[in-house]
């Protein structure tokens, strides 16, 4: 019994993690990491060397 437990809180934590994902994604957030859009993390911002692809292609060819 407590094995079917602890299964369904892990399911429905991944489950609630993969309907924030999907609702993010859905109202257009491009870098569903960053807390403010986009703006400060230093991955997005290009101070840092990242594969994050929430920047424009015109920020990615200057």
């Amino acid at each position: 019994m407590e094995n079917v437990i602890l299964v369904l809180v892990i399911g429905a934590v991944l489950g609630l993690a993969c309907f924030s994902l999907y609702r993010a994604k859905k109202n257009g957030k491009k870098c569903i990491g960053c807390p403010d859009g986009c703006n400060s993390c230093s991955a997005c911002s290009g101070k840092g060397k990242s594969s994050c692809s929430c920047k424009s292609e015109t920020e990615k060819k200057s």
